[in-house]
């Protein structure tokens, strides 16, 4: 592997199935993702919280990804919020404005489920600085269960949703020729000050917080696994020299869906990510990808 980019075994066989009509493409399931960046007291620039996908997970298994999950249903429940308005939201992520909603509760829940960072307040100014003690795992854990809902978590502790704390920052979807499909937002996020990230997930076996551009270079190097849409948004990361630069960057990022394109070309099947050619990869009809 000349890098680290996750490719299963199973696409290949799985493309040309595509191809010639006999796979029919499961409905991609609506989810969010949230890059949290915290500023070094170096002034190297800001580190974004990954966390490693477990080798025994069916999806994407030993990648490197970040706190995120799909959209409960439930998330479209009458909320708390603050910050931009739900119709804001809804012209910016291209939904209508429930399912706005629900996106931006699904990457604020998420991300206090798998790293325990709540993006929320008493007040629609103020974010709650420490989300440790049992109290607080009890209820994180009875989100996990799906147990309550976000908004009635919110509601028992009295907090507000602080919508105003994300950035919409890429939108990607899973290519057709998957068995498991999502529709994933990624936002980017400031870790509040006094909270701090743990290993909350289930699903993950390690946390690390780095750099963007080391993160990139162990994937260069073969040393860090990652999916397409994790090595491209580290790469686009690179730039900004604080947290706040990367959020201030946010409302002018181009949303468009990045959807992975399967053709045959040659004898060959080509797979494409639209505006990333680092990813393409070249099928042989009985062969590896090169």
């Amino acid at each position: 592997m000349a890098n680290g980019q996750w490719y299963p075994p199973e696409w290949p066989d799985r493309i040309r199935a595509l191809a010639e009509g006999s796979l029919t493409p499961v409905a991609p399931k609506r989810a969010a993702t949230v890059m949290l960046l915290k500023d070094s007291s170096a002034g190297t620039g800001p580190s974004v919280h990954m966390l490693r996908r477990r080798a025994s997970m069916a999806f994407a298994g030993g990648a490197y990804a970040y706190p995120g999950g799909g959209v409960d249903p439930r998330d479209e429940q009458q909320i708390r919020w603050a910050g931009p308005t739900r119709a804001w939201w809804a012209e910016r992520l291209g939904v209508a404005a429930a399912e706005a909603q629900a996106i931006v509760c699904a990457a604020v829940r998420e991300t206090y489920e798998e790293a325990g960072v709540l993006l929320a307040g008493p007040t629609g100014d103020s974010v709650i600085g420490d989300t440790t003690g049992d109290d607080w795992e009890a209820d994180r854990a009875a989100l996990v269960a799906r147990d309550v809902s976000f908004a009635e978590f919110l509601d028992r502790r009295g907090l507000v949703l602080r919508s105003d704390l994300l950035g919409a920052w890429t939108r990607w979807i899973t290519p057709e020729f998957e068995p498991r499909r999502y529709d994933t937002w990624f936002f980017v996020a400031a870790l509040p000050a006094g909270q701090r990230t743990r290993n909350a997930s289930t699903e993950a076996d390690r946390t690390v917080w780095i750099r963007p551009t080391d993160a990139a270079a162990s994937y260069d190097k073969g040393e860090l696994l990652m999916m397409p849409p994790t090595i491209a948004t580290l790469r686009q990361l690179t730039p900004y020299d604080s947290a706040a630069e990367a959020l201030a960057a946010a409302p002018t990022r181009d949303l468009t869906p990045v959807l992975a394109q399967a053709r045959l070309e040659n004898g060959e099947i080509v797979l494409a990510w639209p505006g990333h050619d680092e990813f393409t990869k070249h099928i042989p009809t009985g062969g590896t990808p090169a």
